[in-house]
């Protein structure tokens, strides 16, 4: 079968600002990607279903047997299961919401057609940005498990590196550790390959480190931490997500948050995660056009791609930043920046598309990466679209 993973309409909205710049299985939670879980499993690649103005990038791919699965859906045991018994023309839902199902249409016009039986277990559901860093912990378990069940972890052979629970840590090829303690007494530890761990450094699990990341001296990681490939993160971080390519490499503090690529925390900067008055968090929503609680009491930052901070930054409790914003300044910023949003607590201006793809371009050419016209047309769609909530544009 082709599996294809899809976006559904309304979670994709309410995981925005991460979606603006990708499908909504390209999220990372645990160690992988959650399409890279289906893919793990399932033994085959993935192509997605997407918005018009990301399909070049993340183009479909159909044939005459398509499986096609909800991207916010995580694999699990039962649902592999209950998906491998689904014929064509059949498909599973849980409390009206399409899981999965098998068509020769690889479009989502096709559910009409199928012939749906309700999905009964519990599901882990990313449909809420928060929803990413809630269930970070329990995905890098099951990760950690799906990759390195039945392999051999390289030793550690560093005499300086204190480590506690060695059968639940894992290290890649080409790690570089030095006089740094690793706690996996609590959850796994994962460094991948390539990763660095320079000394001083505090891990304490479950914590994954991608390809080519590094943690930085004396910095501390608190647990349910992931870093995706090719980061730099130091300071105190806890409970939070980076996608990849992003860094946070100086000291600071970084709690209850997900940052997603390209993004650069200036030195000093601090997450407000829990409130004065210990109240539920509100969290903009796309999807509301306002301010909605998310039911927590811990709560800290979302930052969409290409987005950046000064130094010393401070955001408060339950900030979300969208795409190729520039936040710098004392005080308190608002709890929520557009995308292309310059400034700070003083006020903002329009970070101009041009300058946008500078700054970018120089960021991902220090990966060996090109801004590509590809990207170029996905930013300015994403700057058209959220003119709206740069309200500073409208006086």
């Amino acid at each position: 079968m082709n599996l294809i993973l899809f976006d559904e309409p309304a979670i994709r909205t309410n995981l925005l600002p991460f979606t603006f710049t990708r499908p909504v299985a390209k999220i990372r939670v645990g160690i992988l990607t959650i399409a890279e879980k289906w893919e793990r499993l399932l033994h085959t690649q993935a192509s997605h279903l997407t918005n018009d103005y990301l399909s070049r990038k993340f183009p479909v791919s159909s044939t005459s047997d398509n499986l096609i699965i909800n991207g916010a859906v995580c694999p699990d045991t039962a649902l592999l299961a209950a998906i491998a018994g689904m014929k064509p023309g059949e498909g599973l839902k849980k409390n009206d919401m399409a899981l999965a199902f098998r068509t020769a249409q690889a479009t989502l016009e096709a559910v009409s057609l199928i012939n749906f039986k309700p999905y009964a277990p519990d599901i882990t559901l990313i449909d809420q940005p928060w929803k990413i860093f809630q269930h970070n912990a329990a995905e890098l378990r099951h990760d950690f498990s799906l990759i390195t069940s039945g392999r051999v972890s390289e030793p550690v052979t560093d005499p300086h590196t204190r480590i506690y629970n060695e059968a639940n840590i894992f290290l890649e090829s080409g790690v570089h550790l030095r006089a740094a303690v690793l706690n996996a007494e609590e959850g796994p530890i994962y460094l991948g390959k390539n990763s660095v761990v320079q000394e001083g450094a505090l891990i304490k699990g479950p914590f994954s480190l991608g390809e080519s990341s590094h943690v930085n001296m004396g910095a501390k990681m608190r647990g349910d931490t992931t870093i995706g490939p090719y980061s730099k993160v130091g300071g105190e971080i806890s409970n939070s997500v980076i996608f990849g390519y992003s860094n946070k490499a100086h000291d600071g503090f970084l709690g209850n948050s997900v940052i997603g690529e390209w993004c650069n925390l200036g030195a000093d900067t601090n997450t407000s995660n829990l409130k004065n008055n210990y109240e539920n968090v509100k969290l903009w929503s796309y999807a509301k056009g306002g301010f909605a609680n998310t039911g927590l009491q811990f709560c800290g930052l979302m930052m969409g791609d290409h987005s950046k901070c000064g130094i010393n930054t401070m955001f408060n409790t339950g900030t979300v930043v969208g795409v190729s914003a520039n936040i710098f300044g004392d005080g308190f910023p608002r709890n929520f920046i557009p995308s292309f949003a310059w400034g700070g607590a003083s006020g903002f201006t329009t970070f101009q598309l041009a300058k946008a793809f500078e700054t970018a371009e120089k960021v991902m050419a220090r990966r060996g990466m090109a801004l590509d016209d590809t990207e170029k047309e996905i930013l300015k769609t994403i700057f058209n679209d959220t003119a709206n909530n740069r309200i500073w544009e409208k006086k």
